[in-house]
Formats: C-alpha cells, structure tokens, sequence
C-alpha cells in the first residue's frame, strides 16, 4: 500500500528550467525603474521518480532583486547537485543546503522551495497551505498598482477594477514629480471615493526632500506610504515614521529575518511588505511576519513581475500566516502580463484571491506557454512530456 510517507520517501530525479521573456501589456514606471516590453522569469520543474511534479517560479527584476539569468545559473549548475537524488519530504534540509552552496540568490532558493512544497503536495493530496500548518482564511483582499506614466489608462483601469469589485489600489510615486502624484491622487479620490489608496514609492525620494513631500500626501488619507527612500536609509525611514501620523510600510529595507529584526530594534516602520523573492521562500517570508507580528506591526503581501504560479506560491504563504492581514498585490498575471503561464485563470473572485483547496499549488502549468516564451531552457526542458 503507498501511504504518505512511502511517497515522502522516493527521491527527485529530475530538475528541469525555462527562461521565459513574457510579453507586457504596458509600460510601468516604478522609483528605482522602468518596465516594459517584457519581463523575465524563471520556471523550475521537480520530478519525484514515480512521476509526480511540482513547479516554481523565480521572479526576479535587475534593480531589485537579481537577474533571470543569475536565477537560472544558481538553479542549473549549484542547486541541481542539492536537489538531484534528495529525499522530497526532506525541504527543510535541502533548503539549508541551497544556502550553503550558494549565497544571495533568493529569487532561485524561491523557486526551488515552491516547487519541493508543490512536489509534496501533489504527492500527498494536500494543499501547500495545510504543509505550511493549516489556513486561516480563505480570501485574501486583492490591490492593483497604478504606474503607467499614461494617468488616463490608470483610470480606464480603475473602472474596470470597481466593475469586478476590486477597491484596492497602490499608486506607484516619485517617478514623475511631485505635482503628478498630487494630482493623482486628488483624481483617485474625486472619481473613486471608496477606493483603499496605498502608495509606494520603490525608494525614489531624496532623503533631503522625503518629509516635505509625505506630509503633503497625508492630506489624501493613503492607508500606509511603502519604502520613501532607499533601503539603506534606515535612520531616515525612523525619522520620517517618527514624524508622520500615516503609517510607514517597510519593501527593500526588509529582505531577511535579520533585517526585520534591526527594522524593529530601529523602529523604522509601522508594517513590512513580506515577498517571497525577497526573503528566498514561503518558510522565511512565514518567518518575517511572524518577527513583525510579535513586535505589533501587520505584514502585507507583495510581489515581483510575477506570474499565476509564483502569486499561488503567496497565496498559499498568507493563507498559513495570521499577520499578513493588510491583503496582497497578486494583479501581474491577471491585469499586467499579455498571458499567464496556467492552464486556468488565477483565481480572483469579487474583489479577493480565492485560495486554492486542491494538492499542492491547486493549479496546472501550460506547457504550451513555456515553449512559447522560453529564451533558453535546461537540456530535459527542451521536450515537455
């Protein structure tokens, strides 16, 4: 008889990778860059040696977190040895062996652990949630972020958002000067009164100039301010929190467990933004808010340029995490991205991201797509059986 633990036992024999370029819908401008054209991710695929498969996905972006190629290099020649012949019950060791062979590279460690606790899943007939010890709630409240540098189209889109009972937005700031995000957010809160507005400067103010400019968004009433200025200003994020009644959300300042815990100590932020590719997993991203949530700050769920499959990666992430409670901005494969790389379409139902039941992730990945975009890919990804 093959119980669980007959199928926790059987070893990964295969790892497979694609380098996808996915066509955008637009252009978006963010406070440390631009997008357009395409972005750039990398899909990994495990098989266990009765078949069964599991994926994952790395996301990076060169300005934030790494490169595609550096994922796919990281994937293909240090953590194939890890992987290749481990036991697929065995994630936390395996993970702490990808820390050891190589550094940094989180987007891959990512990609890697998502597709061991889909492996799982898929193996078990559970859910990576209930791997993670269970959910706690079945929606998540979705946010959709404005950065098109045609203000006109972000309004279009907007209209489209309150038909489908989304009320969530996070205006992307700082790329085009002061007077433009004023005059957004004077537009969004006229024409769109019920909207919750977020907004999130990716690093983009002059620490000289930040308090200036945040005291004048005050006025709008935004839920909290993300990341003013650069990760490294870890005085100037205390000085400004200190100084502001809205509450300040801590991105690229917090990519680690150590650095929630200085952010903490240094009383930087009021909530932090926990991503997958920042912290190199679902079980560090859990880490992070856990630190936050004993320190009595919430977490929010954010992401790269993300497909489906990396966004059921989070999901099931906050799902298993009380703390991350301030929703998530799983929009990129369903507002931003030409086509997805599922088979179905990623699961927003009246205004929230449904979390999936079915084992592992809950979704299928189309083999089509991955042929489609693929730039390069690993020798057995070549044919998809």
């Amino acid at each position: 008889m093959v119980t669980r633990a007959t199928c926790l036992n059987e070893t990964i024999v295969a790892m497979d990778l694609w380098h996808l370029a996915l066509p955008v819908k637009s252009r978006r401008d963010h406070g440390i860059g631009t997008v357009a054209n395409t972005v750039d991710v990398v899909i990994v695929r495990l098989v266990s040696e009765s078949g069964v498969v599991g994926f994952g996905e790395a996301s990076p972006w060169a300005v934030f977190t790494g490169t595609a190629e550096s994922c796919f290099s990281a994937l293909d020649r240090y953590l194939r040895p890890v992987v290749i012949g481990a036991r697929i019950g065995d994630i936390p060791a395996i993970m702490k062996q990808a820390d050891s062979h190589v550094v940094h590279a989180t987007e891959a460690k990512a990609a890697l652990e998502t597709a061991l606790l889909d492996l799982v899943g898929n193996a078990t007939g559970m859910p990576v949630w209930s791997l993670l010890g269970g959910k706690c709630r079945d929606t998540i409240p979705l946010s959709v972020s404005l950065a098109d540098p045609d203000f006109d189209r972000d309004v279009e889109l907007c209209e489209k958002l309150r038909q489908q009972g989304i009320s969530i937005v996070k205006v992307k700031t700082g790329t085009r000067g002061h007077a433009f995000d004023i005059m957004r957010l004077e537009r969004l809160r006229t024409d769109f009164p019920e909207f919750d507005v977020r907004i999130d400067y990716n690093q983009g103010l002059d620490p000289t100039d930040a308090l200036r400019q945040l005291i004048d968004m005050e006025a709008f009433k935004v839920t909290f301010i993300e990341q003013p200025v650069a990760a490294r200003h870890f005085d100037v994020m205390a000085d400004l929190r200190a100084r502001l009644q809205t509450p300040l959300l801590a991105d690229e300042s917090v990519f680690s467990s150590t650095e929630m815990l200085r952010a903490v100590q240094q009383r930087i932020c009021d909530c932090v933004s926990v991503k997958i590719m920042k912290s190199g997993g679902l079980s560090n991203g859990r880490n992070i808010a856990a630190i936050a949530e004993a320190a009595g700050m919430a977490a929010y769920g954010g992401d790269m340029f993300e497909t489906g499959l990396a966004h059921l990666a989070g999901v099931h992430m906050i799902a298993a995490s009380p703390n991350i409670s301030l929703g998530c901005e799983f929009y990129q494969a369903s507002f931003y991205l030409e086509e997805d790389v599922l088979t179905d379409p990623f699961p927003i139902q009246d205004g929230h991201v449904v979390v999936p039941d079915a084992p592992g992730l809950g979704m299928t990945v189309n083999p089509d797509c991955l042929q489609k975009y693929a730039v390069t890919a690993s020798a057995g990804a070549k044919e998809f059986p």
